[in-house]
């Protein structure tokens, strides 16, 4: 299993490489209201991937779903991205919507995808050039999209497993949001937690917008005999919570809840604790 993510020096050695395309995952507003002092700016050079309005089911009534392989192989076909390209993926607040991006090529079968830990912050403070992004067009890449389905879960799959308990469901919204102690940030969703589910907030497994260290996030995550599957809000800091695993040699299985809490709980019929 290879590491997930990579530093900045490694980024600033690799800068020349033929191969190498930078992502910009970034999202101008996010749930968590996290603000960026780089808002209007990005990596020299890097390329905007665009979660919300072209690697997202648009037709899809809640946000950030997994679009078909299809949609997302024109998207990144359009990016310039082939399939040999070694991908680094980053965002403006360090580490937020970056490992939803990673997941996301992951599960389209890529390889070669890596988050740049410390994202946009870290890599200004090293004095590295930047730009002010621009609209531009790129030479088509000849990407194949060769989807994982077992790495995305349903409501379905996620109710049957309240019994059968096959897998362990981890939260990676905040303790309040998971006991139900605030209301939600979006409007019409009920408060709590889905049963069974146990809540490791994605906020506890970073420092100044970097991954803890592997010993330090052992100590955290609770170790599992079971595949793993991972909630949120809408699916993209679960994808944080499921790098973390990554991070510490976690072997078992992982999916993603894709409708995540938005789904869940909206829907007066399914249970919550």
């Amino acid at each position: 299993m290879k590491n997930p993510i990579v530093s900045v020096q490694w980024l600033k050695e690799h800068l020349e490489d033929a191969d190498l395309i930078i992502l910009d995952a970034s999202q101008k507003a996010n749930q968590n209201k996290d603000e960026s002092p780089f808002e209007d700016l990005q990596i020299k050079g890097a390329r905007i991937f665009d979660i919300k309005n072209d690697f997202s089911d648009t037709a899809n009534s809640l946000p950030n779903t997994v679009p078909t392989a299809d949609t997302f192989a024109k998207a990144a076909q359009k990016l310039g991205i082939n399939k040999d390209s070694k991908i680094v993926v980053y965002d403006s607040v360090g580490i937020y919507t970056s490992p939803r991006a990673w997941w996301l090529f992951t599960l389209m079968g890529h390889e070669n995808v890596w988050v740049l830990d410390g994202g946009l912050p870290a890599y200004a403070k090293e004095n590295l050039p930047l730009e002010k992004p621009e609209k531009r067009t790129y030479q088509s890449g000849d990407f194949e999209s060769k989807l994982k389905p077992e790495m995305v879960k349903t409501t379905e799959q996620i109710l049957a497993n309240i019994e059968s308990k096959e897998a362990v469901l981890i939260d990676a919204r905040s303790s309040d949001r998971f006991l139900g102690e605030t209301k939600e940030p979006r409007a019409g969703l009920r408060s709590g937690h889905i049963p069974g589910s146990i809540n490791i907030p994605y906020s506890d497994l970073l420092s100044d917008g970097k991954f803890l260290s592997k010993e330090e996030l052992t100590k955290i995550l609770p170790q599992q005999n079971s595949a793993l599957y991972f909630s949120c809000g809408s699916g993209v800091t679960a994808c944080i919570d499921l790098i973390a695993y990554e991070l510490i040699g976690d072997t078992n299985p992982k999916a993603v809840y894709d409708g995540s809490w938005t789904e869940w709980g909206q829907n007066q019929s399914l249970p919550i604790e």
